[in-house]
């Protein structure tokens, strides 16, 4: 089997070394690897780094791109893995975690694609928000198609599908800014259930300076825009609408209170 992981970035170079190490250490007799690094234009000494791995399983290019999601799906149209999945460039994959996911597919054959769990770290790369992390486990856990159009449950690092059922479901959607992955989840959802797999498989790095890790209504809003895109019942719409009232006033209590 061979996994193919998608990068975008654009001038992330120190947290870039952390994620390369990350996905690079991975190695099994269960699979081969494919990394593509899709750099936007680079000025801080990325492209040196890259041109330095001297790696026959590392594959990038650089050049003006239309935002994160052209980045990241310029790379999926050139991956050639039976798996596939995207790692920002300031995650982290835990040891075997790829591993794992080549165990899981080659036991699970009926499954296209998988989501396991994952850690929220600090810049120092100390867990944090385990109330938060503790909270999308148990959610998952109990994953129906029902529950992820009233929350986003699933955390992007930690999943992988077969690369023919992408092909199938279709690329991100360029139009989104902050959750072009919750979209995707709800087309694959559509045709397929996830595998669910109870193994810590990634790390998300929280900082300032990722989009997500600042968490703010606008991030929420189009999250439920995105949502009625798959769901008219109405019922289900203001089940949302209220989780993101909650989601929204949680993280800001967090911060008022410096976690």
């Amino acid at each position: 089997m061979k996994i193919s992981i998608v990068t975008p970035t654009l001038n992330g170079l120190p947290l870039l070394k952390q994620t390369a190490e990350s996905i690079l250490s991975q190695q099994s007799e269960d699979f081969s690897l494919q990394w593509l690094v899709v750099d936007g234009g680079s000025t801080d000494g990325t492209l040196d780094f890259l041109r330095s791995l001297h790696d026959s399983r590392v594959t990038w290019q650089s050049g003006p791109d239309d935002g994160q999601a052209d980045a990241i799906n310029k790379g999926l149209e050139q991956a050639d893995g039976d798996v596939v999945a995207w790692l920002n460039c300031d995650d982290l994959y835990t040891p075997g975690a790829l591993a794992t996911v080549a165990r899981a597919f080659t036991l699970h054959r009926e499954a296209q694609w998988l989501v396991g769990r994952y850690q929220i770290i600090s810049l120092d790369g100390q867990p944090i928000r385990q109330q938060v992390v503790d909270y999308k486990r148990r959610r998952l856990q109990q994953y129906s198609h029902a529950q992820l159009l009233t929350e986003n449950m699933i955390p992007q690092p930690a999943v992988f599908w077969r690369r023919c059922f992408g092909e199938r479901v279709g690329l991100l959607d360029t139009s989104l800014y902050y959750t072009m992955d919750y979209d995707l989840w709800l087309r694959m959802a559509t045709v397929a259930p996830p595998l669910v797999v109870d193994e810590t498989l990634a790390q998300f790095r929280h900082h300032g300076g990722s989009k997500s890790g600042q968490v703010n209504r606008q991030q929420f809003d189009e999250q439920f825009t995105v949502m009625k895109r798959y769901c008219t019942n109405p019922l289900r719409r203001a089940m949302h609408k209220l989780h993101v009232e909650k989601v929204v006033w949680a993280y800001r209590a967090m911060r008022w209170m410096g976690k």
